[in-house]
């Protein structure tokens, strides 16, 4: 698996919020809980991380999801598309939704989170798969590690 290369562009689905990465991806990972499967109306959501700092966005968002634990969505306020997610405590990155970047499928998924949730046919190759998720931020950041050396 090669690693895109910055920078990175991407939109809703109506154009009205762009955004622009400017820094390699941390990690991807495909998630299989509950909340994506709602939020995505679909099996699981595609996420890309990012260093925060890379991150820059327009258009007009409005958080949504609220009844996420721990969390913070952001969704276009004119089409509802869903874009990103900051975990609170982790503001050092964010959790852009991989479907929303130009060439998203360059953005293979390399962990798979919440298999517990999963429905049972969705099938994604990863080279690591988690019932929950990482154990600690030290499991975390070993994925990060590891994945940046691809």
């Amino acid at each position: 698996m090669a690693l895109p290369k910055p920078p990175f562009e991407g939109s809703c689905l109506c154009g009205s919020v762009q955004v622009r990465i400017t820094a390699s991806p941390l990690l991807t990972l495909a998630c299989h809980c509950l909340d994506c499967q709602k939020f995505t109306a679909s099996a699981f959501s595609l996420t890309t991380m990012f260093p925060n700092d890379s991150f820059s966005c327009t258009g007009e968002l409005f958080k949504g999801g609220l009844g996420a634990s721990g969390r913070d969505h952001y969704f276009c306020k004119s089409c509802g598309n869903f874009i990103y997610s900051q975990i609170r405590g982790s503001d050092q990155r964010i959790n852009l939704r991989t479907s929303i970047l130009n060439g998203a499928a360059s953005f293979e998924p390399f962990v798979e989170l919440m298999t517990d949730e999963k429905m049972q046919w969705a099938i994604v190759p990863t080279k690591y798969s988690y019932q929950q998720s990482p154990d600690n931020l030290e499991e975390l950041q070993a994925l990060m590690d590891e994945y940046s050396n691809f």
